[in-house]
Parts: structure tokens; sequence; C-alpha cells
């Protein structure tokens, strides 16, 4: 029987067999209790109205309503809600997309059972949970210099080939535009040509192999 002081956990996954993994795990620790378990967003927000859990462990990706979307509408209905999400992504742009929805923190499915239980009792407690080498990459983020929509435009231009004439014609913008931000972009990108700026590009997650 679960204990007054238990914190209360609810589990986000559409892996059933992660679930019950993270369920295994969770139980060796006396101090937490999982009450519920969703499979998608719909679900979760389901489930998070009718239990209140003091945590809830949620992945980004899932079928349907997915775990950034799920996250904004139980922060929208319960501001204090706490929210740790527990993925296999590691794109920058769903980190910081978590971070500003307000994700109590973010952890890779690869995580230790010890800094698991360590990160749910540190959000209980009011903080937020990163580990050490995401911060350093949170940080490097908000150092980057902002790289434009049109920019990202120009950039995927880069990342196919096109020259600035074609680009140019591509996106209705004339030729002396495109240079212009292809300058900018190299400066932003601190890159000293476009193949090494395409580069950084997909590192930072603003061109995608998919968006051919």
């Amino acid at each position: 029987m679960a204990q007054s002081h238990s914190i209360r956990i609810l589990l986000v996954d559409d892996h059933s067999v992660v679930r019950m993994g993270l369920a295994a795990v969770l139980s060796l620790d006396e101090e937490l209790t999982v009450v519920a378990e969703a499979e998608d967003g719909t679900q979760a927000l389901e489930k998070f109205r009718a239990e209140c859990p003091d945590v809830t462990l949620m992945d980004v990706r899932m079928p349907g309503i997915g775990g950034l979307e799920a996250l904004r509408s139980i922060r929208a209905a319960s501001p204090a809600a706490c929210v740790l999400m527990l993925t296999t992504s590691e794109l920058d742009e769903d980190v910081q997309r978590a971070i500003a929805a307000g994700a109590a923190g973010y952890l890779q499915k690869s995580v230790t059972r010890e800094e698991l239980v360590r990160a749910i009792r540190h959000v209980h407690a009011g903080n937020r949970y990163m580990p050490e080498a995401m911060q350093r990459r949170l940080a490097q983020l908000a150092k980057r210099k902002h790289v434009s929509s049109r920019e990202i435009e120009v950039l995927d231009g880069m990342r196919r080939g096109l020259s600035n004439r074609d680009i140019a014609l591509a996106l209705s913008i004339s030729e002396h535009t495109v240079k212009a931000h292809v300058k900018a972009i190299l400066q932003k990108l601190e890159s000293a040509d476009r193949a090494e700026a395409v580069a950084r590009g997909f590192e930072q997650g603003l061109l995608r192999v998919d968006g051919q």
C-alpha cells in the first residue's frame, strides 16, 4: 500500500514494455508510486485530470497528440503541473520547445535508475532538472545568434546546391538580398564557407534530412 508521503507518478509512453519497465524500476523505491499510465497525449490529459499526479513522466514522440502538445495542454489546465520529459529525442528543437512549454526537466531514456529517481525528487521539490551535458547544450544554443526564417530558406537552398541566382528566383527576391543573407548565415553559424554552414545547419536542427 502506498505511503501517504509517496510521490504519485503518471507514466506516459506509447510503448507498453517501456511503461512496464519504468513501473518496475520505480517500484523499487518506496517513496515513488505509479498511480496511472497513458499511451498517448489524449490519454495523458484524461489520466492527469483524474489522478492529479505529483509528477508526470512523458515521452516526446507519440502518435496522435504528442508529448509536447500534451505538455502544453496539461500546463494550461494546471500551471503548477510537474512534467518531466523522458525520451529518446536529442533534437535541440524538442528540448527547447519542452522547456518553453514549461517542462520541469528533460531526460534521455538511457538515464540510470539513480539519476531518474533523483530527477523525480528534484522536480517534485519545485526545481528544474537537466543533466549537465544538456545544460551545456542549452547554454550554447542561447548564445547562438537568431537565424531568421528567411535565412533558413536561403540555407536550405544552399543545402540543395543552388547558386545565389537560383535561390533568388526560387524565393522571389533579388540576388543582392540573397548574398546579404548568405553573409549573415556564415557569420551567425560561424562558418567559413557554404558547406560548413549547411553542416552546422543540420547539427543545430535548422535543416532536416527529410526537408528535400
